[in-house]
């Protein structure tokens, strides 16, 4: 099915991807699906929000470059080869490309999420996330 994904276009700086979550954070735009990829100068921040309108309306006003996009999504089986036999082959065999792609889970049991990330200080930001979560 389609689905509606905000493309926010950012120099690669401390301090603002911060500033990106604290803009939707103001308005009360909760984030379903994150996607963050970079290049030495600028990156890109993708997301699935709950409000796109409100999304781009609150990142806008804190001066982002942002824009939504439509996308494709689809359920597929968590099982191995799910994405490669339910996806990639089905559109490779028609001569479609897939330029990026990402994954989530919708809530569910827990509305638990994971995230994952590199920084430029791996072992440093595992010291203070440790001590983050040990502290709740």
């Amino acid at each position: 099915m389609k689905r509606k994904q905000l493309s926010v276009f950012v120099e690669n700086q401390p301090g603002h991807l911060q500033s990106i979550l604290e803009a939707l954070e103001k308005e009360k735009v909760s984030i379903l699906a994150l996607s963050v990829s970079d290049t030495a100068e600028f990156g890109i921040v993708r997301m699935i929000v709950d409000d796109v309108d409100k999304g781009l309306d609150s990142l806008s006003l804190a001066g982002f470059t942002a824009r939504a996009d439509t996308l494709l999504a689809c359920n597929i089986p968590d099982v191995p080869g799910g994405l490669l036999n339910s996806v990639v082959k089905p559109l490779s065999a028609a001569g479609i490309n897939i330029k990026y792609f990402y994954a989530y889970f919708e809530r569910g049991d827990g509305n638990k999420a994971t995230v994952v990330f590199k920084t430029d200080d791996i072992d440093k930001a595992e010291a203070i996330l440790k001590a983050q979560l040990a502290g709740k």
